[in-house]
């Protein structure tokens, strides 16, 4: 299918470049990321993440680890070395990128999980990193139920009580200007501002109607405005304060997920289960077709993220593919990964996400015996791609856990996984930094 390009949208040029701009971090927030890395040191990979396929292993220090290492040890010094050399211009910035990459993915091999929590009488369904404190996350469930856990502390989570059937959380976000509250919408039919104490200060939108509800969320605190689309296809934009914007049917079904691009936040993103992701311009929309792009997919699409430096897009369809789009040319794919993580009714729908540090790719894995590479007792593990050739560089894996995990999404410093199985929520780091933090609190 040929994507549907709009008239009137020649700037996108001008929009690739200044969103490649933005992409580009000093070397000096990235040198104490590359000391600290190297301070780290490179650990060893168990027998199990030498070798496929993957055999039962009785030591406990195997008991999570990371799957497929495809990546040589890097000496210890390169990095500091290719920030000396990037400095001198010997060295440019995409192989110190590279480097950087590199690094972390064989510090994967040590991850581990190492705190867990199943608070809820129902399935997981949403989840939010804190904006400024990297260890506090909210996750909220099918019967309304939101927790917000600090795991780096011994105090009990924060646990404010859903009204159960109904009222599952399909979207949250934390608010940026006031960091104990968050936003939330839900098949409640609300989509709502909270405090951490449960009060709702704000009730942005409401149905009133048991057949229509909120799917998708996202917020700007630069703008100060929050969008949430709705199950027949429309998606509200209000300010802060409540005042409706617009209110526009700008799909034919539900609007599984919105995003504003981090950088350009007038630039939104939606995705629909009636196989298309769409591209506007908050400044110009006049209706449901003054749409920038529309990009046709062959399957419902569950989300649609934009990475951080706002200069690609991820989509994430509900059968066997995912798409990276860029910038440069929003109406053509990148690259097209195939993936195994197809749509079953009593599963939270599986969503691709982007690591916020580098070009990766995180996802879980649900095994399908149709898919033309699928092995006999394939696991359940969480995959991660390389945003720009799709290729496989690594997957987690907990015998102890080997549910499906719907939702993965790494800290804003990008060093600690948290993933959504089940009933279940999963924190992943790196054992040396677990023994570190432990440490530290004793």
């Amino acid at each position: 299918m040929v994507p549907k390009k709009c008239a009137g949208t020649q700037k996108s040029l001008d929009v690739a470049r200044f969103l490649k701009s933005k992409s580009l971090r000093s070397l000096q927030e990235l040198e104490p990321e590359a000391k600290k890395l190297c301070a780290q040191g490179l650990g060893t990979a168990c027998a199990v993440c030498l070798r496929l396929p993957v055999v039962q292993v009785s030591s406990r220090k195997c008991e999570s680890c990371c799957l497929l290492p495809v990546l040589p040890p890097p000496q210890s010094s390169s990095i500091i070395r290719d920030l000396y050399q990037q400095k001198l211009g010997k060295v440019t910035w995409s192989s110190l990128q590279q480097g950087l990459q590199k690094s972390f993915l064989h510090s994967l091999a040590s991850y581990r999980v190492f705190q867990k929590a199943a608070p809820f009488d129902r399935r997981t369904t949403s989840l939010a990193w804190h904006p400024t404190h990297p260890s506090t996350v909210a996750v909220g469930s099918k019967g309304g139920d939101v927790m917000i856990w600090n795991f780096g502390i011994k105090d009990k989570p924060i646990f404010i009580k859903g009204m159960g059937a109904g009222g599952s959380i399909t979207g949250l976000k934390f608010n940026h200007l006031n960091s104990n509250q968050f936003f939330a919408s839900s098949m409640e039919g609300t989509t709502r501002l909270q405090d951490f104490t449960g009060n709702t200060l704000q009730v942005y939108t409401r149905s009133n109607c048991c057949k229509v509800w909120f799917c998708s969320l996202d917020v700007s605190a630069k703008s100060r405005v929050v969008v949430t689309g709705d199950n027949m296809g429309r998606v509200i934009l209000l300010n802060t304060d409540g005042k409706e914007l617009w209110n526009l049917r700008m799909h034919k079904k539900k609007v599984a997920h919105v995003a504003l691009n981090p950088c350009c936040d007038w630039l939104l993103a939606t995705a629909s289960i009636d196989q298309t992701v769409k591209i506007w311009d908050l400044r110009q929309i006049k209706g449901k077709t003054s749409f920038l792009y529309s990009l046709p997919h062959r399957h419902p699409v569950n989300a649609a993220c934009f990475s951080l430096d706002g200069a690609r897009l991820l989509t994430t369809d509900q059968n066997s593919e995912i798409r990276v789009y860029s910038a440069s040319q929003w109406d053509s794919p990148l690259s097209l990964i195939s993936h195994p993580h197809r749509h079953f009714q009593h599963l939270t729908p599986i969503k691709a996400s982007w690591h916020p540090r580098h070009n990766l790719i995180v996802v879980g894995r649900y095994p399908d015996p149709n898919f033309k590479s699928c092995v006999p007792y394939e696991l359940r593990t969480i995959d991660v791609f390389d945003g720009d050739s799709g290729k496989m560089m690594c997957q987690l894996y907990d015998p102890g856990y080997s549910g499906i995990t719907s939702l993965n999404e790494f800290n804003p410093m990008g060093d600690t996984l948290a993933t959504a199985m089940g009933y279940h929520i999963l924190i992943w780091n790196q054992e040396e930094a677990r023994s570190h933090k432990y440490h530290k609190r004793q």
